[in-house]
């Protein structure tokens, strides 16, 4: 008997998939074609099990869709620029391309021994100047098309690292490599202009079925969208007005103060005569504005002494603070608080003695606000209190839509619709990205960089010995003739957000080597991904830019009509974790070790190089940090690339997240060897030799087809994987004829292929299959042998399973009781008696009381 040996069966056929070239994909028309793409990883060197098993999900479909007579596009790339690779330099020495594309190298050597149907023609990296010249050129078009602007912004400075930090990288007001407090500087930037589209793309959510309805949810309160009013109030002092943006107008009555932001005119304006004023703003100006780190934050303001008139009311009066927790960049940068209803004011009215004054009452509770603010629900009735606009009991929705009418009607405010979202930063202050294509010159301003010019490459000849961005100090790099007069003109040292290099690079994949960012033919023929899948992480500005870019590129000519939404379908995987396993050094910090560091003895876990005790920390999402990492390379060498695939496939919902554990993957890998000693076993059987059972083995197989199609179909891997083990089983015992089996073993290769598909070749090229098994079409189930003529009742005593009974599928409940009756777990329990009920479930079960 031969013995299962994947390192030599996967190399095998990994080099026969090669030699065929069955994976490179190119455009046809006899089939249909299909798109699958798993999010592009950063090439940090190393790729763990959270990588196996995103990848090996779009594998699954990659493969079932080339039997199912689809001609698909499966490709891979890497999402190369960015901070780490600085971070590396300045920390290892070197340059940020060599780390870079040796970590490249590396994690495709990596990838490859998974057998993943990848067409490797058309990798590239971000940091190609072949891909980021083509980008280059979308960023001219865009300009040309008003979808790209420069203008001056407040942006989180680290004054250390000499760059922009983005919000989610300022922790506790410092910067997250440098520890430096970060200042809040104005700078002038380039943006998208993504915010025209807010509308359009949170109205096409809905259109989007096939995608998780908590990604449409997290996108839709990401942009947004509130229907409210700007209102106009006027300065007691004369000195002109402040708008301010309210989406619960309705609040009005309770109005108490109107705050503005720290960098609002009306502050800049007083900060320059007020040096407590200017110190208060200064120090706002370094908070992290993050949402979430707003929301914590402590509510500070100061009263600038100001006072604006109530649009409504005319004898009162309204103090004019200045705010920490109102940014200018939303609305109009000034708010008016009604603490009575709204949380943050009510804590800043508390803390400064500001009046808190009901607008509405809950029904038949007419309770003044406490410390805790009135904030129901918009489809809630409310009893408004003496409502200038005339309402009474109305939903909270009724009241603001009634008070917008009564401000347009009496000239006091204008009804708008309003984005929660803001116009896309793109401008970062380092080297590794790609460059803005375009130079600044004294004579003509802002001119775009000639197309015949492209790429701007970056600089190879840069150090990281001097904080800031090396682009900064190239003279030869960055001075350079005006493109528009030829006088001397300066280079944009700024290079863009990485990710404006993952929302277009699905698009790039269709024409890899196209002298223009897209091949129109290949992109109308490829378009849109049919199946997307990756983190729940990137859910919401991977998606939305990627969504953003395709409406830019449609508008400048680069995708055809109807690409708009660029992913059909997406997936968001869960991910692979692991237990964390620690001890302490002698300042009792933390010290994290690899799992094959440790030994397992009857007092428990051990440090292998020590036999110091390790303490566990259950299971968590693998991380570098916390060395919880399990190695892929190191479990193919063991077991083979087929044993990870299952494993990760197998033990939970992909969905959610799967714990890897040594004794599962050696679960694994002993039902794949059961399976192929099976093959080995049938095919070693006498071809001649008569067998019973035939039709039950397959109306078995024809069931699992059945069941494992509609799994794969659903994105339930492991549901199928179940279904496959359970017909593992039935074959095993199966006493059929060698012709029932092999039909068998050869179908149950297929079902696995796109699971194993290393494996399934072996057991096809055993079993005398024609040609590759990645080429045979795949099995159909026949609906003539899911229906069966009998079926097997559990018989249930007293709630407790106690045997079962095969009976005709259509005989009637009467003869099914009798016959239930007449077994020998029945009457031993009836001693003689009767039952008390018998209840018959047709098809199901019998339920027999005594």
């Amino acid at each position: 008997m031969a013995p299962y040996t994947p390192s030599e069966i996967e190399a095998r056929w990994q080099a026969a998939w090669d030699e065929a070239g069955v994976f490179q994909a190119t455009r046809s028309a006899d089939k249909p074609k299909y798109y699958v793409l798993e999010m592009f990883p950063y090439p940090s060197g190393r790729i763990h099990m959270g990588h196996v098993r995103n990848y090996t999900m779009g594998d699954v479909i990659a493969r079932y869709k080339m039997s199912t007579g689809h001609n698909v596009l499966h490709p891979m790339g890497w999402d190369a620029f960015g901070m780490p690779a600085e971070n590396a330099a300045m920390a290892i020495g070197g340059h940020p391309k060599t780390w870079t594309y040796d970590n490249i190298a590396d994690m495709r050597g990596q990838m490859k021994p998974l057998g993943l149907s990848i067409d490797w023609s058309r990798e590239f990296a971000t940091c190609d100047p072949e891909y980021y010249g083509q980008q280059q050129a979308l960023f001219l078009d865009m300009l040309e098309a008003g979808l790209v602007y420069r203008k001056n912004a407040q942006v989180n400075w680290d004054p250390v690292d000499m760059t922009v930090l983005a919000n989610e990288q300022v922790i506790d007001g410092k910067g997250w490599r440098s520890g430096a407090e970060v200042e809040r500087r104005a700078l002038t930037q380039w943006f998208f202009k993504i915010s025209d589209m807010a509308g359009e793309l949170k109205d096409a959510l809905s259109g989007l079925e096939n995608w998780p309805a908590k990604v449409r949810l997290m996108q839709e309160n990401w942009i947004g969208e509130s229907r409210g009013i700007e209102i106009t109030f006027d300065r007691t002092d004369g000195n002109g007005t402040i708008q301010c943006y309210s989406t619960r107008p309705d609040t009005m009555r309770g109005a108490s103060f109107i705050a503005v932001a720290p960098d609002h005119p009306v502050a800049k304006a007083l900060e320059a005569d007020n040096p407590d004023l200017a110190a208060f703003v200064d120090a706002c100006r370094k908070m992290d504005t993050t949402e979430a780190a707003m929301e914590k934050a402590e509510k500070k303001g100061v009263d600038t002494g100001l006072r604006v008139k109530h649009p409504v009311y005319a004898d009162v009066e309204l103090p004019v603070w200045i705010g920490n927790f109102v940014l200018m960049d939303y609305g109009t940068g000034a708010v008016f608080g009604c603490p009575a209803h709204d949380q943050r004011d009510l804590d800043f009215a508390r803390k400064y003695g500001l009046p808190v004054q009901n607008a509405f009452y809950m029904p038949g509770a007419e309770v003044e606000v406490g410390d805790e603010a009135l904030v129901p629900a918009k489809t809630e009735p409310v009893v408004y209190i003496d409502h200038f606009a005339g309402i009474a009991e109305a939903t909270s929705q009724q009241g603001i839509d009634a008070t917008i009418d009564y401000f347009e009607a009496h000239g006091l405010g204008q009804g708008q619709v309003q984005y929660r979202l803001r116009d896309w930063g793109l401008s970062r202050q380092r080297y590794w990205g790609c460059p803005i294509p375009v130079v600044h010159c004294d004579d003509c301003g802002v001119v775009p960089e000639k197309t015949e010019n492209l790429p701007v490459e970056l600089p190879d000849d840069v150090t990281f010995d001097i904080p800031g961005n090396p682009l900064d100090r190239h003279p030869t790099w960055r001075d350079v003739p005006c493109p528009a007069c030829g006088k001397p003109a300066r280079r944009e040292t700024d290079t863009m957000d990485t990710f404006v290099d993952s929302s277009w690079y699905f698009a790039r994949f269709t024409a890899p080597r196209a002298d223009k960012p897209t091949d129109l033919d290949d992109a109308a023929y490829w378009m849109n991904v049919d199946q997307y899948i990756g983190g729940i992480e990137h859910a919401i500005l991977h998606l939305l830019y990627s969504r953003f870019f395709s409406r830019a590129m449609r508008i400048t000519g680069h995708l055809p009509q109807g690409c708009e939404e660029p992913f059909d379908a997406l997936f968001t995987q869960g991910m692979v974790t692991h237990e964390i396993y620690v001890t302490r050094d002698e300042n009792d910090r933390p010290v994290y070790h690899l799992p094959e560091d440790i030994e397992w003895t009857e007092s428990g876990a051990r440090l292998g190089a020590s036999g110091a005790p390790v303490d566990i920390i259950p299971s968590a999402k693998m991380s570098k940090s916390k060395k919880n990492v399990v190695d892929p390379a190191s479990i193919i060498a063991s077991y083979g690339a087929d044993t990870a695939r299952w494993f990760v496939l197998s033990d939970s919902p992909p969905e959610r997240d799967v714990e890897w554990t040594a004794s599962g993957a050696e679960a694994a890998y002993k039902h794949l060897s059961r399976v192929w000693t099976l093959c080995d076993r049938i095919g070693a059987m006498d071809k001649d030799a008569p067998g019973t059972g035939d039709d039950d083995l397959l109306r078995a197989m024809h069931k699992t087809i059945h069941d494992v199609t509609m799994g794969v179909e659903s994105f339930g891997f492991n549901a199928a994987i179940a279904k496959l083990y359970g017909f593992t089983a039935t074959l095993q015992k199966s006493k059929a004829s060698h012709a029932a089996q092999r039909q068998a073993i050869m179908t149950l290769a297929q079902l696995m292929a796109p699971m194993t598909p290393h494996l399934a070749e072996d057991i096809w090229a055993h079993q005398g299959g024609e040609g590759l098994i990645i080429h045979a079409p795949w099995p159909t189930a026949d609906e003539a042998m899911l229906v069966s003529d009998t079926v097997t009742l559990p018989i249930q005593i007293n709630g407790k399973r106690r045997g079962e009974i095969t009976v005709a599928a259509d005989l009637d409940k009467a003869e099914v009781e009798k016959l239930s009756l007449a077994t020998e777990a029945v009457q031993k329990a009836l001693d003689g008696g009767s039952p008390k009920k018998v209840i018959v479930v047709p098809g199901r079960i019998v339920n027999v009381v005594v």
